[in-house]
Formats: structure tokens, sequence, C-alpha cells
């Protein structure tokens, strides 16, 4: 089995030197870059299987990093990226998932818990071994769980690993109401830190990629009050 690569875009030297050391221990290689910059170049260098981003940097921000990163072409645009905010910014949390972030972690953190996360995005990047193989088709959307990939009509749906897994989630319980809880339970297998609005914001990028009308949605209902369901036939 091939040695996972992962990228670290850090400024603290002492933080970025504990976490790679662990990392590294852990069974991955490691790159280190310490500021915006460095890290764009190193991503457009070489492949990379996740991109732990801080998005306090010296020279630009986390953020436009992350655009920069879906902006580039091919394979290299999905790379998933874990972000690293400051405890409580939850509108940066928010804003980086709107721009394709995988997954957030506040600072400061466990070396441990990183570690987890990291593995659960690279599992659900990986197709997490489910069982389960055979497309989900709803009409014109088809979800294909091998090809991890989605499309509406035949087009590709942009979609980062943890969207992708949302989807499928709500699609296999069809016709099922499901709590905000229920579904990141579903997705990570374990629950997590709650950051009900995470769940919000992918919902909104996963519409904007497979509903016709996104002010109207058809598949994707929202239930007030309570959570999301799949609609098995659209009106």
């Amino acid at each position: 089995m091939n040695t996972q690569r992962l990228l670290m875009i850090e400024d603290d030297a002492r933080l970025a030197a504990m976490v790679k050391e662990y990392l590294v221990q852990s069974g991955y290689d490691v790159t280190h870059a310490a500021d915006g910059q460095s890290g764009l170049t190193a991503v457009q260098d070489k492949p990379f299987d996740l991109i732990v981003l801080d998005l306090m940097l010296p020279d630009m921000d986390g953020l436009e990093i992350c655009r920069r990163i879906r902006a580039l072409p091919g394979d290299t645009a999905r790379v998933p990226v874990l972000m690293l905010t400051a405890k409580g910014d939850a509108m940066d949390r928010i804003i980086g998932l709107e721009l394709g972030a995988d997954d957030y972690l506040p600072k400061p953190f466990e070396p441990r818990e990183l570690l987890a996360r990291i593995r659960a995005v690279l599992r659900r990047q990986q197709g997490g071994g489910s069982a389960e193989s055979k497309a989900l088709c709803f009409g014109a959307l088809e979800i294909d769980r091998d090809a991890r990939s989605v499309t509406v009509n035949g087009q590709v749906a942009d979609l980062t690993s943890y969207q992708f897994d949302l989807l499928v989630a709500l699609a296999e319980r069809a016709g099922r109401v499901l709590t905000r809880d229920q579904i990141m339970e579903a997705v990570r297998g374990r629950e997590l830190e709650a950051f009900d609005r995470s769940i919000d914001v992918h919902m909104g990028r996963i519409r904007a990629a497979i509903e016709a009308d996104v002010k109207n949605p058809k598949r994707i209902l929202t239930v007030r009050g309570v959570g999301y369901v799949f609609a098995k036939q659209q009106d």
C-alpha cells in the first residue's frame, strides 16, 4: 500500500513540527509549507492525498488558498481540504465549507483528533469500504458509489468527498426524514463536535450541484425544525 501524502500549510513552526512528527509516526508522508504561496506551489508541483490548511497565514487568507485550490485544473482541484480554524469562529467555518473544504478542526486541538479527522476524510475519499456499491438512480440523477461520482442529465456534479457521502446517506434513506445529528452519524460513523450550520452549508452546496432550481428544490427538502429528507419522486 502506498504511503499517503499530506500537505500541511501552517505558519506556526513549532506546531507544524510537532504535528508533522506525529503524522509521520502514524505512517504518513508529510510536506510542510510555512505560508500560502509556498503551499499553492507545492500543490501544483506534486499530488497530495489531503491538505491541512490553517486559516490564519502571513501572506494570504486560508479561505483564498482554498478558493484557488478548488479552481485548479483536473484532480488537483478535488484534493480533500481539512481547515484549521480559531475556536468559536463559526463564520470562517461556514465560508470555508462553502468554498469546498471537506472538514474543519478548531484550534487548539489534540494531534489524535487531527489524525482521526484525517483518517475519516481519507476513508470518505476512498469510498469508506461500504458493502453497497451499485449506483443509485433517481430520474436524471445518478449516484455511482463505486466511482464516487454524481451526474445530472449526464453532466458531472461538482461535490467534495464529504458532500458526496452526505448525498449518499440521504439517498440511501430516501423518503425518511433525518435530523442533522442522524445525518452526521450516518456519514462519520460516530458523533463528533456538533456544528449544525455545517450540515446546512453542505446541503446548500449539494442542492446547487443537483437541483434545477436551488430556490425551489425538488430532491433534497428541508423539514423545518427537524432536518432533511431526500424525495424519492420529484413533484
